[in-house]
């Protein structure tokens, strides 16, 4: 099961399209806004994080259960 609580700077995987992804942990979204090319709805009891991707250097946002500390 996923870990719900990470930092910057934590190396992460997540699941894209069938594969699996690693990346860091750029910052924790705690409120409504606009990141990686959407908008991102989150409060402090529910975050989302903005992840880069190792291998594309691109960015996505994840809810914490869609992530597994590496």
């Amino acid at each position: 099961m996923a870990d719900d609580e990470f930092h910057k700077g934590d190396k992460v995987t997540w699941s894209s399209h069938g594969s699996t992804v690693e990346g860091t942990v750029k910052k924790e979204i705690t409120k409504d806004t606009e990141e990686a090319g959407r908008t991102v709805r989150a409060d402090k009891d529910h975050p989302q994080y903005l992840v880069e991707s190792d291998k594309s250097g691109r960015d996505a946002v994840h809810q914490p259960g869609a992530l597994d500390k590496k």
